[in-house]
């Protein structure tokens, strides 16, 4: 009896490892999303949210793409079926992140698979996919994404307080920070040349495609780079 709690309490100790590793590795990325949670917040309050309504965005959608997307979309007085259809395709590169998780979560509980799915975002995937983890460990997921949220949805508070109580709260430039975090989340990752053309291709088609005004600019650009890349990385031989 004694051996069993002994091994049930080293395997939580474990566990709990795991967790808090997960959330240490997300931390710096949770710092730096915060001006963006702050002015979703705010935003939310501005198009007319209440404190309720604009938490409950970042608590059930937690996208902060597609809640900028959507209040701007309501403010405009888009119809639903418009706002559904573009939700989808700014999200739609979670189908790519769930593409390549797959074999790693296939395996888990039902549970399981509808938490970390639902936690799912840029930065979980950045620091727990197959190229950065050699070992799937879903602990140290389930820890930083449940960090990242938190963060995020604390931020949103923040924000909603503060459009409250501050006139012009976008005018601080906080709309900055959703560019910081994906260019922290995407240098670090070019490690060689395919995926530095493949990174420059996206940039290249993504500003021409916004120039150009195409709202499918997401979804030319991601397989345009993927191909470029995979195609480079074919020509030098790299993996």
């Amino acid at each position: 009896m004694h051996v069993n709690e002994t091994i049930d309490y080293l395997n939580w100790q474990q566990k709990l490892r795991s967790f808090l590793k997960g959330a240490v590795a997300i931390s710096p990325l949770t710092v730096a999303v915060l001006p963006w949670g702050v002015l979703t917040g705010s935003l939310a309050i501005e198009s007319g949210f209440d404190a309720v309504q604009g938490q409950a965005l970042s608590g059930i959608v937690f996208a902060g793409a597609v809640q900028l997307a959507i209040m701007g979309m309501i403010q405009a007085g888009v119809g639903l079926s418009s706002i559904l259809v573009s939700a989808l395709l700014i999200t739609s590169r979670h189908f790519l992140y769930s593409m390549v998780m797959r074999n790693r979560v296939s395996s888990l509980p039902l549970r399981w698979r509808m938490a970390l799915g639902f936690l799912l975002t840029d930065e979980l995937f950045s620091i727990a996919h197959p190229g950065q983890l050699k070992y799937f460990d879903r602990w140290y997921t389930l820890g930083g994404g449940l960090c990242f949220y938190l963060g995020w949805n604390l931020a949103t508070l923040v924000g909603i307080v503060a459009g409250k109580n501050i006139d012009d709260l976008g005018a601080l430039g906080l709309d900055f920070a959703i560019a910081a975090t994906f260019i922290a989340l995407v240098i670090p990752s070019i490690k060689n040349s395919s995926i530095l053309v493949c990174v420059l291709t996206a940039l290249v088609s993504s500003v021409i495609c916004e120039v150009m005004q195409l709202q499918v600019g997401l979804l030319i650009s991601v397989p345009l780079a993927m191909f470029v890349g995979f195609a480079c990385a074919r020509a030098r031989g790299e993996r």
